[in-house]
Formats: structure tokens, C-alpha cells, sequence
């Protein structure tokens, strides 16, 4: 679903990305994990292109997307929550939902199953986004993400901050869309517990570089919590 080749990104003088190379199978859920500053959301923003790569590939399906714009990748299938979530505070539930549709045809709904992994959102679809607790704020992004209906759903740190309960709901949620076989998932997650009982596979960055990757069933075996430990 996803190749990522040789990617090198910098920050002025600070070589944040590293010669960063790992695959996303479809139908399957990637974790990528590491401690706090080893770019893994400047990771994402390369993947989405809201920042440039200074040199490397992206390829999603059979097309090579390093030099299009986000909208362009988002129209090819491309599904992102931010870290923070992002969603829109003064609109409504509904409203930020509509705004996932911006790449689908005039007139396409919400889809159903939106509403049956998430029945908060539908119970307050009137309620402006910035009056939602935490967790339910999550669950809208993710929502209004899943509204692209996308290929692959790319996740920055879901659980932050987030209520047992509704890290619980999203969880799930995880399971029922990678188990029909044909969404990927890129998940990034400091949580390790989290992240190993989801992940059909594992990437673990440090300093900007891939130091380990490998199935979700090794992540014990190959001792990856001691590669996230500070």
C-alpha cells in the first residue's frame, strides 16, 4: 500500500530524517513508535505533504507521491489524524464531518459505519467540536478522516491524553477497519501496550533513523520496549 524509500528531511542545519525506509501492507496495521523528538511526526508530515522531502520516495499503490500536494495525496486515498487532533472548534460535529467529504462527489453522505463505531458523534451532531471532551474530539477526527473514506488511515498519537474508555472505542475501531482487509493503517503510538496489540507489524525510530522493524507478534521477543525506554 505504502513505500517509503530513503527519505532525508532537514530542519535548517539538523538532519531530522535519516535515509528512513519501511513498507505498510495493506489490510494490515503498522506501528511506528519512538521516544518524543525522534521525527515521527515530521514523518507524517512528509507522508501527507505538508512539508517537503528534501530527497527520497514515497509511493502509495502504483503511484510515486513525493511531489504532490496534500490534497492531491488525500484524493488518491490518503487518510490523516494529525497529533492534537485539529478538528474545527466553532463547527459542529456534523460540519467537521462534511469537511472530510471534500474529496468525494457532490451529494455523498457521512458514511453508516462512522456512527456505529462512534455513537457519541451521532448523539451530538448539533454540539459545536470545541465543546466535545478529549477523547470525544478524537473520535471526530478520526471520524472526519474516515469521512475520505481513505485507503490508508495514518494516526499521530490517538491515545493522548485520552480517557481509558475511549482509547477502549478506538482500539476497536482499529481492529474493525483493518479486518476487512483492504484499509491500511499507520499508526504511531508511544504507548507500547497499545501499539503491540494492534500491530500486524513494527518500525521503531531513533534519531530520526529505523532502528528496528519486524511482525507485531516479535515486538517481546526482540525486546523493542527497551528500544523506546528513556
Amino acid at each position: 500500500m505504502l513505500n517509503v524509500a530513503h527519505l532525508n528531511q532537514y530542519y535548517g542545519g539538523s538532519h531530522i530524517l535519516r535515509d528512513v525506509s519501511f513498507d505498510v501492507p495493506a489490510g494490515k496495521c503498522t506501528t511506528l513508535l519512538g521516544r518524543n523528538g525522534v521525527g515521527k511526526t515530521t514523518l507524517l508530515r512528509c507522508l501527507m505533504g505538508l512539508i517537503a522531502a528534501r530527497s527520497g520516495e514515497i509511493r502509495f499503490g502504483d503511484a510515486q507521491i513525493a511531489t504532490l500536494p496534500p490534497y492531491a495525496r488525500a484524493s488518491l486515498g490518503l487518510g490523516y489524524v494529525p497529533q492534537g487532533r485539529d478538528i474545527f472548534p466553532r463547527l459542529t460535529v456534523l460540519e467537521n464531518l462534511q469537511m472530510g467529504l471534500a474529496t468525494q462527489k457532490r451529494g455523498t453522505g457521512i458514511p453508516a459505519f462512522i456512527f456505529e463505531m462512534f455513537p457519541v458523534l451521532k448523539e451530538m451532531l448539533s454540539r459545536r467540536g470545541g465543546d466535545l471532551s478529549g477523547g470525544q474530539q478524537q473520535q471526530l477526527a478520526i471520524g472526519r478522516a474516515l469521512t475520505l473514506r481513505p485507503k490508508l488511515l495514518i494516526l499521530d498519537e490517538p491515545t493522548e491524553g485520552i480517557q481509558p474508555s475511549i482509547i477502549k472505542d478506538i482500539e476497536r475501531a482499529i481492529r474493525k477497519l483493518t479486518s476487512g482487509g483492504e484499509m491500511a493503517i499507520l499508526l504511531v503510538e508511544q504507548y507500547y501496550d497499545f501499539a503491540k496489540s494492534l500491530a500486524d507489524h513494527y518500525v521503531v525510530m531513533s534519531r530520526g533513523e529505523v532502528v528496528a522493524q519486524g511482525k507485531g507478534a516479535d515486538m517481546d521477543a526482540n525486546n523493542v520496549r527497551a528500544l523506546l525506554a528513556v
